[in-house]
């Protein structure tokens, strides 16, 4: 029987996270996956479950949330007519493999190793968005053949180690190769999708420790942190979009760009013990 105190602690942290994210997501038009691995991780470490399946758990429940958000947002998306779906029926296949092979990969790993490839890649995005310039190109449509072949497992397999869904490799790929910006984050959120219920179908067959284990938590899907999380986005996005239309949100994405960094520093500190 989990202790009740623990389980009121967990929840008003929870409510927080997903509090924070919902409004980040809204505001800044960042996946909520790339805050809430480490929000995760942070809380579930808090409470007492440091287990060597510790990632694992956190990867599972933020892509969970994944499903439920991106499938919302490319609906949402879709009605107003911004969803690339030639590029998204050719990349899904893809992504999908890439997704199913990061599950394997990321299960067989150790939760330490898991935070340094979080952290080495959340460096990266993080640098993307305090840098990146809106005129880079790499090409002048989105790639096919032999190079959609490599790029498209690429993103699904980056995307499930790291526990979020299509935006954070997808808009900047499609960006790069003259994707118009507005779209990119439409078809992303598709990406989301074929990301997140592949990785989320093959995380709850995977056996975690019960010692080191949050309550009520299915294969390495902890159900609360996904019941809350998904009540306040749903809550406080909106909140986050009225924000962004009330202010320019160029220099709070250069703000969150320096935060996301330091966690993943902070992360990457951990996960080499100092």
């Amino acid at each position: 029987m989990p202790d009740t105190m623990l389980l009121i602690q967990m929840l008003l942290l929870l409510l927080f996270i997903g509090g924070f994210a919902g409004v980040l997501a809204g505001l800044l038009g960042v996946g909520g996956g790339i805050v809430l691995v480490p929000a995760f991780f942070y809380t579930f470490q808090t409470l007492g479950y440091d287990g060597p399946q510790l990632m694992q758990i956190c990867l599972a429940t933020s892509l969970a949330t994944i499903i439920v958000t991106s499938v919302r947002s490319v609906l949402s998306h879709n009605k107003k007519g911004a969803v690339e779906w030639s590029i998204l029926r050719t990349w899904a296949p893809g992504i999908a493999a890439g997704a199913v092979l990061g599950v394997l990969v990321a299960a067989s790993l150790r939760s330490t190793t898991l935070q340094g490839i979080f952290g080495v890649l959340g460096v990266v995005i993080g640098a993307y968005l305090g840098f990146g310039r809106a005129h880079w190109r790499l090409g002048t449509e989105m790639p096919r053949g032999l190079t959609r072949a490599i790029l498209s497992p690429f993103v699904g397999f980056l995307s499930v180690l790291m526990g979020i869904g299509g935006g954070s490799f997808g808009v900047p790929l499609m960006s790069l190769y003259n994707v118009p910006i507005h779209r990119a984050v439409a078809t992303a959120a598709g990406f989301g999708v074929t990301i997140a219920v592949p990785s989320v179908i093959g995380f709850l067959f995977l056996e975690i420790d019960p010692v080191n284990r949050p309550p009520l938590t299915i294969g390495a899907v902890n159900l609360v942190a996904f019941g809350i999380v998904i009540a306040m986005t749903m809550i406080t996005a909106p909140w986050g979009v009225r924000l962004a239309h009330a202010m320019d949100p160029k220099p709070l994405k250069r703000v969150f760009a320096v935060f996301l960094t330091l966690v993943a520093l902070n992360m990457l500190r951990k996960a080499l013990g100092w």
